[in-house]
């Protein structure tokens, strides 16, 4: 039995095509001499010549010919095999780490993930939810490749990537004398109770800002989460002020939405990632396709 390696094969084909030995040693990035033994060495090992040699002509044996065909035959199917293989791992191995706050995380993401696998089933989407604050962080420190939400401050180690501008609403519980407008004043808002974030979280440092404009001083529960501000609405525990990204949160629960105007106050959501971090592939896919599931989804929900 014999034991050919791939690369006496490969200097079997390259001898037969280039007919030299010096034009094949160089293809095969060997030295002439190495190429010889490389040769000596297969025909010790069948038994016989490859190759009839004189100092202008190099020329297959009937018998290397033979071989040279079978030689060429697999190394192609080797070659093909292996870039197959190669392909089919790197795709295997696509990953993108994505962090958002977790009610984009559970009402919108999970939708566009499912629908974006379908497009490009290779790439495996790994979601993150948690503040906006450790998501920056994450982003900043390389441990996500993007974050999601609306980032507000300056980030110089971060670039973002506009997806879409939503605006502040007021949602109300959902009874029987409930008010059903499409739009209320800020100064409307006047002696309600206001269910709000932690004076710490700049979605309410915004929202205190308008309300102090129209006049308004509020008091009533801190939540630590829009999810939990949108629960103690529907349990009837006052109003609330909240981005109108959470309008699929909103439709789950009894309550009732209205946009807030006089003025309109929009907030820009966008992906963020680290400056100089090449994002993985499949990154740039996932933005654009984001901004048309976003997009498409405000439409149909009527958010502006």
């Amino acid at each position: 039995m014999v034991d050919f390696s791939s690369r006496q094969l490969r200097a079997l084909v390259l001898v037969a095509h280039h007919r030299s030995f010096a034009r094949a040693a160089e293809a095969l990035y060997i030295t002439p001499s190495g190429l010889s033994v490389l040769i000596r060495e297969l025909e010790a090992q069948v038994g016989f010549r490859l190759f009839d040699r004189t100092t202008r002509h190099v020329a297959p044996t009937l018998q290397g010919a033979e071989l040279v065909q079978v030689a060429r035959r697999t190394l192609d199917d080797l070659d093909a095999t292996v870039s197959r293989l190669e392909q089919s791992a790197a795709r295997g191995s696509e990953s993108l780490s994505v962090g958002a706050p977790p009610l984009i995380a559970a009402n919108i993401l999970p939708g566009a993930i499912r629908e974006f696998r379908a497009h490009r089933p290779g790439l495996r989407i790994r979601l993150f939810d948690a503040s906006h604050l450790t998501i920056l962080q994450m982003v900043e420190a390389g441990e996500l490749d993007m974050g999601l939400g609306a980032f507000f401050g300056p980030a110089p180690t971060t670039r973002r990537t506009p997806l879409f501008r939503f605006s502040l609403m007021v949602i109300r519980p959902d009874t029987n004398d409930a008010s059903r407008r499409a739009t209320t004043t800020w100064s409307a808002l006047e002696g309600e109770t206001i269910v709000s974030l932690p004076a710490s979280s700049p979605l309410q440092q915004l929202t205190d800002k308008y309300l102090k404009r129209a006049g308004i001083t509020h008091q009533g529960p801190v939540m630590n989460s829009l999810d939990t501000q949108i629960a103690m609405v529907e349990a009837g525990e006052g109003i609330a002020v909240i981005p109108s990204y959470g309008v699929p949160a909103c439709r789950n629960r009894q309550v009732i939405m209205s946009r807030l105007i006089n003025p309109v106050v929009s907030l820009q959501f966008s992906q963020v990632s680290a400056r100089g971090k090449r994002l993985p592939p499949g990154a740039e896919d996932f933005t654009s396709f984001l901004q048309h599931h976003i997009a498409r989804w405000a439409g149909r929900a009527g958010v502006l």
